[in-house]
């Protein structure tokens, strides 16, 4: 995510009035806009310009918001900008879909304006918070110690290959993100031509074997790929 200058915040809403209104609190708090009224018109900007945040419209022309968060999260490139959806629907199921696709909080129509620039602040400290490489995580019954290259579960020391390590050590750092095989693969293996997204599955499949307690904390997302439980335990 950018630093440098500005954030810019990509707004994708048809409704004028609405994205005016967006527009205009969030460069009152100093943030740099760009807006789009449709899905095809925002991967279009995504691409290009590299917002450091987007602000997403469920209810879109020609792509609707749900399908834009699922390409944006299956693109390596756009996996880990942060999204904050817009919903008119007052259902719980559109909101757990946009969650499952790996938008990182919702605001639901008609909204304060105020608020939502809360949630903006709050979702970057967050993401900041995430980039800071800690040396050890815990979690649940389980510590990391990255300097160690060390994996313990209370207090027995688990071993595990490189790239289980690697893999353990990516969703402990975006818990609570949807992360996709080709994410992982990125991240993790560097997208090696000898290896396919199936590769993931085997090594999750390996963590959960030699972590059992990780069976119920990586949820596994339907035609994407994992993620792990927010938090700082499991439960």
């Amino acid at each position: 995510m950018a630093t440098a200058g500005p954030r810019r915040i990509l707004i994708v809403e048809d409704e004028r009035d609405i994205l005016d209104l967006v527009r205009l609190y969030l460069e009152k708090e100093g943030y740099r806009t760009l807006s789009a009224s449709s899905g095809t018109d925002a991967l279009r900007m995504i691409k290009s310009d590299r917002p450091d945040l987007i602000v997403l419209d469920l209810m879109l022309p020609e792509m609707d918001g749900l399908e834009v968060c699922k390409r944006l999260r299956a693109d390596p490139q756009t996996a880990m900008v942060p999204i904050i959806m817009l919903t008119a629907k007052a259902e719980e199921s559109d909101t757990i879909i946009g969650l499952e696709l790996g938008a990182d909080d919702y605001v639901t129509k008609p909204f304060s304006p105020k608020a939502l620039v809360a949630r903006v602040k709050a979702l970057f400290r967050r993401m900041e918070r995430a980039q800071e490489a800690p040396a050890r995580y815990a979690y649940g019954p389980l510590t990391m110690d990255l300097a160690r290259h060390e994996v313990k579960t209370d207090g027995e020391e688990v071993k595990l290959t490189a790239k289980e390590f690697g893999l353990l050590e990516h969703l402990l750092r975006h818990r609570g993100r949807v992360l996709t095989r080709e994410v992982l693969l990125d991240s993790v293996w560097g997208y090696d031509r000898d290896v396919t997204t199936r590769t993931v599955d085997v090594h999750v499949r390996r963590l959960k074997q030699k972590l059992p307690f990780l069976n119920d904390a990586i949820l596994s997302v339907k035609s994407l790929g994992y993620k792990l439980k927010d938090g700082d335990t499991p439960a």
